[in-house]
């Protein structure tokens, strides 16, 4: 029988996690996408936190008006910026079983725009 779509993305979710790994010089950049917003964070794996967050519902960027691909790129370069305030440069990118495509490329893209090193 064939995997379902679900299956099928935590089947990749699972081997992008294999090799992306987030410590505290280096943390992971982890994305989710939903219908209607996108949220990401970055994670330090080896102490299980979060240390800095953004999304297309915080008060600053809720107001913005424009394509869901749009915001994507503003939230790029909140989270880049919350980042440098941080101390933090580089990054390693986890898409979230994602294709790199329309809203994920977008956020990388304005994340990159910003300062942030993948």
């Amino acid at each position: 029988m064939a995997l379902s779509k679900i299956e099928r993305r935590q089947r990749i979710r699972n081997r992008i996690r294999k090799v992306s790994f987030g410590t505290a010089d280096r943390p992971r950049l982890s994305v989710f996408r939903s219908n209607k917003e996108i949220y990401v964070q970055l994670i330090d794996d080896n102490s299980g936190a979060t240390l800095v967050s953004a999304s297309s519902r915080d008060k600053e960027l809720s107001s913005l008006k424009g394509t869901k691909i749009e915001i994507a790129n503003a939230v790029g370069k909140a989270i880049a910026e919350k980042a440098n305030k941080a101390g933090i440069e580089t990054v390693a990118f986890d898409r979230g079983g994602n294709l790199y495509h329309g809203r994920i490329k977008s956020l990388a893209e304005g994340a990159r725009e910003a300062g942030l090193k993948f």
